[in-house]
This record gives structure tokens, sequence and C-alpha cells, in this order.
């Protein structure tokens, strides 16, 4: 699959082969057999070409490393604590591919945190800002004490 999703395009039995053998020796028929069995999979699609076949990805490595994530996150019993565990493990620079990915998810209309402004808690007796926090008093409405 390596040698499929780095050439992101239609590749024949040959053209993997000749890639593999500049590393190692390895036969025709493995490399057959084993595209071959990641059709059956569905993995790939392939599409005949005169007496060969070429095959192409069905998905991207992101969306299959994705699916790995989500596969075994979704198999845990705390689903958190598994998160919070895998990102202990992260390196500086995985954890800041996690956060822009986080921002690409949560799109434009979320202001960015050194762009953000403050959250102010709300006050405990708010004030209607066209009125007078006097008219809220009662005694001052009936004209008592206060006035």
């Amino acid at each position: 699959m390596t040698r499929v999703w780095k050439w992101n395009r239609p590749v024949t039995v040959r053209e993997v082969l000749e890639d593999l053998q500049q590393e190692r020796s390895i036969a025709y028929t493995t490399v057959m057999t084993v595209l071959d069995n990641l059709h059956q999979k569905g993995w790939v699609r392939r599409e005949a070409e005169g007496r060969a076949y070429r095959y192409e990805a069905v998905s991207t490595r992101a969306a299959y490393a994705a699916a790995l994530m989500n596969d075994a996150w979704s198999q845990s019993d705390n689903p958190a604590a598994a998160l919070v565990a895998f990102f202990g493990m992260m390196s500086p620079e995985q954890r800041e591919a996690l956060r822009d990915a986080v921002r690409m998810v949560q799109g434009p209309e979320t202001p960015a945190p050194e762009t953000a402004a403050p959250e102010t808690p709300a006050p405990e007796n708010p004030v209607k800002p066209e009125g007078n926090p006097e008219d809220e008093n009662p005694a001052a409405a009936e004209g008592g004490a206060g006035r």
C-alpha cells in the first residue's frame, strides 16, 4: 500500500515490482499476489489495461490512519483516558499538528486563542443596558426609602 499511496495514481504490478527491486529481491508473483489480496479486501480497486491491471488506492493514507485511530479509540472502555494516554505519547511536533488539525476542523468562525477576547463572567445582578440599576429596587419604584 505504501507504494500505491506514494504514487497517488493507478499503478501496475510491474511498476511496484521495479520500485521494490531497488531495495530487495522480490518476485513478480509475490507483488501480484499482494495487490490481488489488497483488491479482494477492498483496499485497492483495479482496472484492466491490456493483459495487466492498474491498481489504485480506495482511500488515502490519512483516511486509513484515521480509521485505525478511530477503531482503537472506540474499543476503549474509557475513551477520555485513552486520549490522554495517546496525547502523552506525542512529541511536541505531533501535538502542534493536532492543534492545527483541531483548528481546521473548527473552521474560521472559531477565533484563534491569541485573538479571542477573554470571557468575563456574567454579573450576579445584571443591569439592563437601557435601564437604571435603581429601577430594579422595588422600594425605589414605589417611591419608598432610598429616594
